[in-house]
């Protein structure tokens, strides 16, 4: 890895920085790291600008493109994860726990000190070439948002997208960013052979809260419009709303599956509020500092969803959760989705396309 800015030496967020959009409000070590740093204000007047978290980003250099996994209640076997980090900044992000595996903290550094994977393209269509790889669908943003703001710089989608064009290897794409428009060039050709379809993210129609708990993401109605920019060009899209906030932004279930319908979306899906690891606490101090009158029913609801905990990362029940709460949402969801005709499932991706481009110098096929 190389730098391309300098990184700050504290590892704690100085209580005389001025935040804005961001969404952590602390940076506390990571749950690796054998010792905590603090920063003190020494008293010493900042220039407003210079007082500002400032987005800094590392490249890596990849030596591998795919990540597989075997859990047994996500629809996929593999995935790729274009950066790590993400500045959207949402501070209920259930991968904000992975930077600690970096040595970064899961709170602030987790949305401002981001790592790029250029060159990744060429890895992975290498890993696609090798002879006993299986063509089967490739999620991309499970982890972290392929279309964050940095994408616009690096590219790094638009690379990956390019050779799994270029092999007809099928993929689905989760995201709230509207910069996924730019792609629709290979996408819309890509969804015509059957090879792609796409989520996005609606976590509520209210520009406030959103503004607050996902500070860098575009505004709900500009999402919406993805849907309908992006369905208008033949790309299949499902309406996620996700994840509900019991207390907080589930009573608008109903409203976002009605606004993806009249935005084009064909299918439908949620999720319920997850607070892994570090997760719980970065978002309870949001809750304290945003919502203080109900700060104290939206948790007692979480973790009546969750057998008494923040979070209940079993298998089957991390998702929805599990008890009275659960089942009521689950029937709300299920009534909503037959009256507006959401088809119940997408149609399946093709894996039957699949080839391995010819390269200069290859012998012609002889097939006819």
């Amino acid at each position: 890895m190389f730098h391309i800015s300098p990184m700050p030496d504290e590892a704690t967020l100085p209580s005389h920085l001025r935040l804005r959009a961001r969404g952590a409000g602390s940076n506390a070590s990571g749950r690796f790291e054998a010792t905590r740093r603090v920063s003190e204000h020494d008293g010493w007047e900042i220039p407003e600008e210079d007082r500002l978290s400032r987005t800094e980003v590392t490249l890596e250099r990849p030596r591998s493109a795919m990540s597989r996994n075997a859990s047994p209640d996500v629809p996929f076997d593999r995935s790729i994860n274009p950066y790590r980090g993400c500045e959207h900044g949402c501070i209920y992000c259930f991968a904000r726990p992975s930077h600690a595996y970096l040595g970064l903290s899961p709170g602030l550094d987790f949305e401002t000190r981001l790592i790029a994977r250029p060159g990744i393209g060429a890895v992975l269509a290498k890993e696609f070439s090798a002879r006993r790889y299986t063509s089967k669908v490739l999620a991309i943003g499970t982890n972290t948002d392929p279309y964050q703001p940095i994408e616009s710089r690096y590219r790094v989608m638009r690379e990956i997208l390019e050779v799994l064009s270029a092999f007809n290897h099928p993929v689905g794409i989760v995201t709230k960013g509207t910069l996924i428009e730019r792609d629709i060039d290979i996408l819309a050709p890509m969804a015509a052979r059957g090879l792609a379809h796409v989520g996005i993210s609606v976590t509520t129609l209210d520009p406030a809260l959103a503004r607050s708990m996902e500070p860098r993401t575009p505004a709900p109605a500009r999402r919406l419009a993805t849907i309908r920019r992006l369905t208008e060009a033949g790309i299949p899209v499902r309406v996620m709303a996700a994840p509900l906030i019991p207390a907080l932004s589930d009573h608008e279930l109903e409203a976002i599956l009605e606004a993806g319908r009249a935005a084009g979306a064909s299918t439908a899906s949620y999720i319920s509020l997850r607070l892994p690891l570090e997760v719980s606490g970065l978002f309870r101090d949001w809750l304290e500092t945003h919502y203080p009158d109900r700060a104290a029913h939206v948790m007692g609801r979480v973790r009546e969803l969750h057998g008494g905990r923040d979070y209940d990362p079993e298998w089957g029940k991390r998702m929805r959760g599990e008890g009275l709460w659960a089942e009521l949402m689950a029937q709300r969801f299920a009534q909503a989705q037959r009256r507006l005709g959401f088809d119940a499932k997408q149609a399946p991706l093709r894996t039957d396309l699949f080839r391995v481009p010819a390269k200069p110098g290859d012998q012609l096929s002889l097939d006819l």
